[in-house]
């Protein structure tokens, strides 16, 4: 085994107890606050009235406080006012999620509660399941924008049940804002440094009687924060263009249809490796222009037909969905230097190409039943190329995969006594996949052809018990599966033997609270998950060969968390997240050393948190405005040091984030000033190992500040 770093080993940081316990003690004395005040809401003339939170997390609209199992939700408002313009962004902020990023526009690979792929093997191997307005997609896809979204719900723990395969760790359920009856819309632009720009709009209302129209656009930018040293350069200028539109027909007799359209393109993103130490202004040395030729296109085309009976709805989905990607990737001058001896770029152009059909058919409860169940089909067809050309020693190879899964499901949560609820639900998959491939190397070609199917249940058994008209406990049992597959990156018949399957047992318990009213809202869990077979690439860093390796893990841990509407002017929310996750069992063959039982999965910190504090106030008199508003957010990401790989070689550096938006309102128009990252923490995207001389990464943008406009009608 290749000598471990010296000068960071792993371990816990100093004064670890003393963060810990603050962090600890500080949230329960701000829960306990909340607590003392709630009892005084009724009386008070400020008491805020808001209408219970609800989500779809279950394929139908419910009360947050009554899902049995932990989620966090972001609002529409949340997203705009803390500028998360991508669901990447979104779930950097969200405790008890993690994200393996190099920074491209396909590199994401999403964990939640310390569960997930070690390295994802393929655009299939996902643990975490990406659901558009009820169409599933790759979580690859997660630097999408977030065009016109309503909200955006992380749910923690196995969703095999209704979300299907993929989701051993957990569901991202994305829903973007419907037409409505009532003409609306907004217009958005904001300038920073860096380059940093984005234009946005959104316009809606009535077409006809029953039908009414939205259509919603974003074009945006920024300059990469990493220079090209040949020119001094930022290396990329990464481009954004979304659009949507979407037909909404409702015939007030209980049918409704919606029809959405919609396309996103990110052009010069680049997954891009960096020498540590980065130095106080990164710089790779490339020729210029190198990943200009960088693009991705997202494609989504759904129609949902729902209808409703006098005791059900039926609900239909019919999806097409496509992915296109062109990226350039590779080693710059300086890696190959510290890596071989001698300075040269070492390049790779992957080319992929993804269609999907899915159809969902499902039968369930109306809203607010007594009883809630759900029962349905899906069915789903995946046509899936991969192709690379090495452009320094001529290698090729083209991929292809076809992916067929059919399933039924179905979930009942019913009362077995007074305050009591159960919860129950069954899944059953079947996957049939194929891979063809032909490898180019020296003059020669070899042909690959394999097939495999995969039959797997998931489900699970929670119970539910009213505490107070306010307070639900819960516990949860859950069975996953990530189903087994096919190397994206394999270079020859070796590297394609198919990944194993992952299978997963998790329990949690937990309780939610909300205040009458819901001006207060608290929410915590304790939960274990164990995964036998979880997902790692083997990975040569003389060849970039690629082979599939398993490895069992064990995650652990705990949340709590709380929001607070104090009035109607200044609003607290806080939460906090420990999770311990662990290998459990010996990987061997892995580049950089073998993957040992005990180490802690890469990328996953002990703790990690957030505080944030929304303060509106009326002015008095704003240069003859009328009735101005001050409207200000502030926001404190603290994260603990995490390993930088399987191997804990060594650790990515702990750090606190914060950011600021301080605007004036009046009318529908808002001018805002915004500062990202103000305490300007030097922190990493990921972390790479190659020998003990040469570390690699990727670190994420510094300080930066910019204003804003927007106007709403």
């Amino acid at each position: 085994m290749p000598a471990r770093l010296s000068l960071k080993p792993l371990r816990r940081p100093e004064g670890w107890r003393v963060n810990v316990l603050t962090q600890a003690l500080g949230l329960a004395l701000s829960s306990q606050v909340c607590t003392a005040f709630a009892a005084d809401y009724q009386a008070s003339p400020e008491t805020v009235e808001l209408a219970p939170l609800t989500v779809s997390a279950r394929l139908n609209q419910e009360s947050a406080k009554d899902i049995p199992f932990g989620l966090s939700v972001i609002d529409g408002q949340t997203l705009e006012t803390r500028r998360l313009r991508t669901l990447e962004d979104a779930l950097r902020t969200t405790p008890g999620v993690d994200v393996n990023s190099w920074g491209g526009a396909n590199d994401a690979n999403v964990r939640i509660r310390g569960v997930g792929s070690l390295n994802q093997m393929s655009m299939d191997d996902g643990s975490v399941v990406l659901n558009v307005d009820g169409v599933p997609m790759s979580v690859r896809n997660a630097a999408m924008a977030t065009l016109d979204v309503q909200q955006v719900e992380v749910l923690k723990g196995p969703q095999g049940t209704l979300f299907g395969r993929n989701s051993e760790a957990g569901a991202i359920n994305v829903t973007t804002r419907k037409p409505t009856r009532e003409l609306e819309g907004y217009v958005r632009g904001e300038a920073g440094q860096d380059g940093q720009f984005m234009t946005e709009g959104a316009v809606g209302g009535p077409l006809t009687e029953t039908l009414a129209g939205r259509i919603a656009v974003r074009r945006s930018g920024f300059d990469n924060w990493v220079d090209d040293q040949q020119d001094g350069d930022p290396l990329t200028k990464p481009r954004d263009l979304a659009l949507r539109g979407s037909l909404l027909w409702d015939n007030d007799a209980g049918t409704t249809g919606l029809l959405v359209a919609e396309r996103q393109r990110a052009e010069h993103y680049a997954g891009l490796e960096i020498l540590r130490p980065f130095g106080n202004r990164p710089s790779l040395d490339y020729t210029p222009g190198t990943f200009d030729g960088n693009q991705k296109t997202n494609e989504r085309y759904s129609f949902e037909l729902n209808h409703d009976l006098a005791q059900a709805r039926i609900t239909s989905v019919s999806a097409y969905t496509s992915t296109d990607l062109n990226a350039v990737k590779g080693y710059d001058r300086n890696i190959t230097r510290a890596l071989y001896g001698s300075p040269s770029e070492y390049l790779i152009e992957d080319s992929a190409h993804e269609r999907v059909w899915s159809q969902d058919l499902r039968l369930g409860s109306l809203p607010e039943a007594d009883v809630f169940w759900v029962s349905g089909l899906n069915l789903s067809r995946s046509e899936r190329s991969f192709d690379s050309d090495n452009f320094t020693n001529g290698a090729q190879q083209r991929r292809d995969f076809t992916t067929n899964s059919y399933a039924a499901y179905g979930e009942v949560t019913f009362p077995i006594a007074e305050d009591w609820k159960l919860t129950t639900g069954l899944r059953h998959t079947w996957d049939r996949k194929t891979y063809g491939a032909d490898y180019s190397s020296a003059g020669s070609v070899t042909g690959d052809s394999r097939r495999l199917q995969d039959n797997y249940s998931t489900g699970r058994v929670a119970l539910a018990y009213a505490l107070t008209p306010q307070t639900n406990l819960y516990a949860v049992l859950s069975r996953g599966y990530k189903s087994a597959g096919f190397n994206d990156y394999a270079t020859s018949v070796k590297d394609s033997e198919p990944y194993k399957a992952a299978k997963v047992n998790s329990a949690e318990l937990g309780f939610k609270h909300e205040s009458e009213g819901g001006a207060l809202s608290l929410e915590g869990a304790l939960f274990i998950t164990r995964v036998e077979d979880d997902h790692l690439l083997g990975y040569d860093f003389n060849t970039l060969a690629v082979s599939a390796v398993n490895a069992d893990t064990r995650s652990k841990g705990a949340e709590l968390s709380s929001t607070w509407h104090v009035n109607d002017e200044l609003t607290l929310s806080s939460a906090v997240t420990y999770t311990n996750a662990v290998v459990t069992s010996d990987a061997p063959g892995v580049s950089g050393g073998d993957v040992a039982a005990g180490n802690r999965v890469p990328d996953v910190p002990l703790w990690s948190g957030n505080f944030s504090v929304a303060w509106k106030k009326d002015l008095p008199y704003l240069l003859g405005l009328p009735a101005p508003r001050l409207n200000t957010l502030l926001n404190y990401r603290l994260q603990k040091n995490r390993p930088a790989d399987p191997q804990n070689h060594y650790d990515l550096s702990g750090y606190a984030k914060l950011d600021l938006h301080l605007g004036v309102e009046s009318g529908g128009s808002e001018v805002y000033l915004w500062g990202d990252n103000l305490l300007d923490a030097r922190y990493d995207l990921y972390g790479s190992y190659s020998t003990a001389q040469v570390t690699t990464g990727m670190p994420a943008r510094g300080r930066s500040a910019g204003v804003g406009y927007s106007y709403s009608f």
